[in-house]
């Protein structure tokens, strides 16, 4: 489950980046272009929110190319905007795919020869597993063709949450959070925020990780507006719907950029364990131990696109396609 990732230790990142450990991890823009795409996309949101200097964390450790002795960008000299102009030259992943991978390389050395080793670093320090779902895989209520199955829980914990989950049982609800949140998320999981300077809305109900089983709470959560939100599917008529359009889109064979659009929304469906520690307050649900909250699966949703409002995961015909779906990637006995 785990990838490489950077320890903050400097003596970490010189022996990790010039040994060439990253390389590896740098040849999946050929097959997980979305994946790298969304991961830069996240990177961008948490840089450019006024709450950076919080969320924007890990900060990169990244080896100057020019003096393997210096690190360009280091945690303990933060710079914000050259970090962004490094940024600014990674060129979308749908480009890159077009062009072998060294040549993409001496495209981004040459705008900016920051921008590939922070690449490398956005893809190497992302601690979760993502991969982008095939359709036949995909949960159709869900309205968005960018699912992914995002599994987060480094082995330990995943390994705690199966012994709880063979005490106490498990079920599905939904985890929304900013997307600008999400760069944190997948390198250090999912966090209890209440009561912390992470914390962006109010605890209410006490502290611990918040979730329901509402699609409609945690959209809002996600910063989706009323506008964007689908009361129904069968509500409105498939010509006039936009998400619609933007799956006939994709069907055409057009590639969606998520680096083109400055308007991403996701949440996560998280798998919980319903022991006494479970505390529900109506359909929103508090978790105070983290152990007993594992990610499975990570949608997006573009401009124009619409989630569901009204999808319940407490019902019978839901979870049942959540399970199966699921099949073989996690223990869901």
């Amino acid at each position: 489950v785990l990838r490489p990732t950077v320890c903050e230790r400097e003596l970490c990142v010189f022996a990790f980046q010039t040994l060439g450990v990253m390389n590896e991890a740098a040849d999946e823009i050929a097959t997980g272009a979305q994946v790298v795409d969304l991961l830069v996309s996240m990177c961008r949101s948490a840089l450019e929110s006024p709450r950076k200097v919080v969320i924007f964390e890990p900060y990169p450790s990244v080896v100057d190319p020019n003096d393997p002795q210096v690190l360009a960008f280091n945690p303990r000299k933060k710079n914000y905007d050259r970090v962004m102009k490094a940024l600014d030259s990674i060129t979308s992943i749908r480009e890159m795919t077009q062009a072998p991978y060294l040549e993409i390389k001496k495209q981004m050395d040459k705008q900016d020869p920051l921008a590939h080793p922070l690449l490398q670093w956005v893809i190497s320090s992302n601690r979760s597993h993502i991969v982008k779902l095939p359709v036949n895989r995909q949960l159709k209520f869900m309205h968005t063709p960018h699912q992914f199955l995002l599994l987060s829980s480094p082995p330990a914990k995943e390994s705690n949450f199966r012994a709880a989950k063979n005490l106490y049982g498990s079920t599905f609800a939904f985890h929304g959070s900013h997307i600008e949140n999400w760069h944190s998320i997948l390198r250090n999981g999912l966090v209890v925020a209440s009561n912390t300077r992470l914390q962006l809305h109010g605890a209410m109900f006490g502290s611990g990780i918040y979730l329901s089983p509402l699609s409609s709470i945690s959209f809002g959560y996600s910063g989706m507006n009323k506008k964007q939100q689908k009361v129904s599917a069968k509500d409105e008529p498939p010509s006039s719907s936009k998400g619609s359009n933007a799956l006939q889109s994709q069907k055409k064979g057009q590639q969606s950029q998520f680096l083109q659009s400055r308007n991403l929304k996701c949440i996560a469906l998280c798998e919980v364990i319903t022991s006494p520690d479970l505390h529900k307050h109506g359909e929103i649900w508090v978790v105070p131990n983290t152990d007993h909250v594992c990610t499975r699966f990570f949608f997006v949703y573009e401009d124009g696109q619409v989630g569901d409002t009204s999808i319940n995961t407490q019902e019978p015909g839901i979870h049942k396609e959540i399970l199966r779906v699921i099949g073989n990637q996690t223990a869901t006995g």
